[in-house]
């Protein structure tokens, strides 16, 4: 484990290799699992604010879950997106090839609003784990992912370095700078 600004970073964040590769997992992680993506407290209010925004891109059976359902709330408080009956993300969409698609995320594209997407999404695979004393950085290691782990490993794309905007989006660019340079040393000392 590694500490940068007081967040505690696990070392597969750094040693292991990620990309995305939409075209061989279709979006997985938007159907996948056993409940709606993690939101901010924030998050749920900037859809409560924008539904309207939103809606226009979604299929029916999304506009029609959140009209009156825009986040779920776990019995812990934590707030989730709500799932349609095939347990896809409500914000999720198929775009021409069959791949899953976040519609904030299209939406934002467009221009039409500041939120990427929800900030646990931008930074999969990496998940936060909070407690009063601390913050952890955790690689979330999935099989779904496979793909994206062998797209980074031939491109030789670290975890944190994939998610560079998701991780200056979170913490800033003071941080990630921080974290690029304590995990270029480390790679160039464990030769990764």
């Amino acid at each position: 484990m590694l500490e940068v600004q007081g967040k505690i970073i696990s070392l597969e964040v750094i040693e292991n290799r990620f990309v995305c590769d939409l075209k061989a997992c279709k979006g997985a992680c938007c159907i996948e699992g056993d409940g709606g993506a993690p939101l901010e407290t924030a998050e749920v209010e900037w859809l409560n604010q924008n539904i309207d925004l939103i809606t226009p891109v979604l299929d029916e059976e999304g506009k029609s879950l959140a009209q009156t359902q825009r986040a779920t709330q776990a019995d812990d408080g934590a707030f989730h997106t709500p799932l349609k009956a095939d347990g896809a993300c409500i914000y999720s969409i198929r775009d021409a090839m069959g791949i899953l698609q976040c519609s904030i995320e299209q939406v934002y594209k467009k221009g039409s609003t500041t939120l990427i997407k929800p900030i646990s999404c931008h930074l999969y695979p990496i998940r936060i784990h909070k407690s009063e004393n601390w913050e952890a950085l955790n690689y979330d290691r999935w099989d779904i992912c496979n793909p994206a782990c062998t797209q980074g490993a031939k491109l030789k794309v670290p975890v944190y370095r994939f998610l560079q905007s998701a991780l200056i989006r979170k913490y800033g660019e003071e941080f990630y700078q921080e974290l690029d340079d304590i995990a270029s040393q480390w790679i160039s000392e464990t030769q990764l």
